[in-house]
């Protein structure tokens, strides 16, 4: 292939990314989904063995491997492909759309159970190092889903001409329904759609968060605080109802996920704005 071809091969995937809309963005997020799980079989495939089958918890390595490498490299894919499409300064920039006052409120509202988690949290109930390896796993996570959700996702929505609202709404409706493959994990169907249910509403409050901080990096790490301080409270992964230290801060904080939704709904009504096509389509 020549230059010339090569070049012209790259303009032709940007502009087709370019034009955004709401199919691309669930193609993508659906492609990812793939990508994960393809990633999922090959870890387990090579790295199985470090993997304790009856308590991911049980040791650092079966934290990293079980859970934490193959989004760890579905993120890096992700990131791979902010490359191949020039979208770097979109996504990790100044957001083109400022917050209004009310959604510091939600900062609040994500913050508030982080800390009653960390808190009520049993440390002494995990062995040496994962607490730690369950940390750094939470940065991968909240690094992966907030650049495919918040970032692409959005990204796509906005140069597809939609306004915030329904930018929000689909946004936080694509990050919902990745949650759903754990079902393909054996996973009990109404432990599935209460995972679906309260995704949506915390997908809202991400971008919430990013459109009041001006940026996606703080959606990303207090994505990143979230799920390993659920996780380690509850000793699992989805672990409705369970908890591993103090119940009664444990129980405050899983009122949180109901407070999600409500706000959820609320934002609905109160998201306006829209931005402008030169404000998304600058490496068109």
């Amino acid at each position: 292939m020549t230059t010339s071809e090569a070049t012209g091969t790259a303009n032709g995937w940007r502009r087709f990314w370019n034009r955004g809309g709401w199919w691309r963005a669930f193609a993508l997020a659906l492609a990812y989904m793939v990508v994960y799980q393809l990633f999922s079989l090959l870890d387990g495939a090579r790295f199985g063995g470090l993997v304790d089958p009856d308590d991911l918890f049980a040791d650092p390595q079966s934290v990293f491997f079980g859970l934490g490498l193959p989004v760890l490299l579905g993120g890096l894919v992700a990131l791979l492909f902010v490359w191949t499409v020039g979208w770097t300064r979109e996504i990790f920039g100044r957001q083109p759309v400022t917050g209004s006052w009310w959604m510091w409120i939600v900062v609040a509202l994500v913050v508030i159970p982080i800390v009653l988690r960390a808190v009520a949290t049993d440390y002494a109930a995990y062995a040496p190092g994962v607490v730690p390896t369950m940390l750094l796993v939470g940065l991968f996570i909240g690094f992966a889903e907030e650049l495919l959700t918040r970032g692409l996702a959005v990204n796509l929505l906005r140069r597809g001409g939609y306004g915030e609202k329904v930018v929000m709404v689909l946004s936080s409706l694509i990050f919902a329904l990745l949650h759903s493959v754990n079902i393909l994990t054996g996973q009990e169907p109404i432990a599935v759609l209460l995972t679906v249910v309260y995704t949506f509403g915390f997908g809202t409050m991400m971008y919430l968060v990013m459109r009041v901080t001006g940026s996606i990096v703080w959606a990303m790490l207090l994505h990143g605080a979230t799920d390993p301080t659920t996780f380690l409270a509850t000793g699992g992964v989805d672990a409705h109802g369970a908890t591993t230290g103090d119940a009664a801060l444990l129980g405050i904080a899983g009122v949180f996920n109901v407070v999600y939704l409500v706000v959820a709904i609320v934002a609905i009504f109160l998201v306006k704005g829209k931005v402008r096509a030169d404000q998304v389509q600058s490496t068109a």
